[in-house]
């Protein structure tokens, strides 16, 4: 069995990888939470949702979120009435109705980990979603605006009513301390046969994720079957803010800064051709590095990055 670490966009991509290489009935996928809210009274999962429209093949290629083919009717009307204060968080008809299922079963008494099983299953998806837990984490983020600095925001008022452009002091995680992992977290954990830290932000996507109590842990025990996989080439993210928010909050904004996080965690880190030069740099923080083309321009590629992934993992795999 195969777990994956994920949040957003390049996990997404990286699951879509591991599907075409893997029975998808073999992968579990444990999926970051800290940057759900509450919208218009509606509960929203951005990266339980990234990565099951993405699995499904309806994610909107345009955005990277949200449903191709996707009308804002209810957006514009939300605007419309509430002159442009309300609707900044755009929401598709479609994609409305993921997040009124959701809020409408949680409401009912429904853990957040049986309604995403429920919404995986109206996609035909044949892998297992999880979330991270079934308690509510929030991702808060302290920045520096024009108006007050030190400010603390919601993790969606920073990327996207910010438009995650301005500088980042901190990060708590709300709720952290009292969160367990959702059911069949830490049992996946203890039996994959590989472990896989996508390439998400390692800040904001895994980083809360290994802080649910108890999977942190559950990784590091795992950590001769973890493999890794840089989501930074070159010093840039190709997608997001990771680099920036990792030189603002003080890591180094390379791959070997992103060694230093997870090598407590795993024992391999797959790093971009472009970093190259940085594998021995890698190694010298206690990971092996494995280098390989990492950009998932498409199918091909994501299939091809899960092979090296998966190779990098077996006893004297991919070097």
């Amino acid at each position: 069995m195969i777990v994956a670490l994920a949040g957003g966009v390049g996990a997404a991509r990286m699951l879509s990888g591991l599907v075409e290489v893997v029975p998808p009935e073999d992968i579990t996928a444990v999926v970051n939470t800290g940057d759900d809210t509450v919208m218009h009274g509606l509960r929203i999962s951005p990266d339980l949702d990234t990565v099951t429209y993405t699995l499904s093949g309806m994610i909107n290629p345009e955005t990277g979120w949200g449903l191709r083919g996707e009308t804002w009717s209810a957006m514009t009307e939300l605007r419309q009435y509430s002159g442009g204060r309300l609707g900044w968080f755009n929401l598709g008809d479609r994609d409305l109705g993921t997040h009124l299922y959701r809020t409408s079963r949680l409401s009912e008494g429904a853990p957040l980990s049986q309604v995403t099983a429920e919404i995986a299953a109206r996609w035909g998806l044949g892998l297992q979603i999880l979330p991270m837990s079934d308690d509510r984490v929030e991702t808060r983020i302290v920045i520096d605006d024009a108006t007050v600095a030190g400010r603390e925001v919601s993790f969606q008022e920073y990327f996207v009513g910010a438009r995650h452009e301005v500088p980042v002091r901190a990060i708590r995680l709300a709720g952290i301390d009292t969160a367990s992992p959702a059911p069949g977290v830490l049992e996946a954990i203890a039996a994959a046969h590989t472990v896989v830290i996508c390439p998400s932000n390692p800040v904001v996507s895994i980083g809360p994720v290994l802080s649910v109590p108890g999977v942190g842990p559950a990784v590091s025990a795992r950590r001769s079957h973890v493999v890794a996989v840089s989501p930074i080439i070159a010093g840039r993210a190709l997608k997001g803010p990771a680099d920036r928010m990792l030189a603002e909050l003080g890591h180094d904004r390379s791959v070997v800064g992103v060694a230093r996080m997870w090598a407590p965690f795993a024992a391999t880190m797959v790093i971009d051709d472009a970093d190259r030069h940085l594998a021995g740099a890698v190694e010298a923080e206690g990971m092996r590095a494995v280098v390989a083309p990492t950009v998932m321009s498409g199918p091909e590629e994501a299939a091809a990055l899960a092979h090296m992934v998966l190779g990098a993992a077996a006893p004297g795999g991919a070097a």
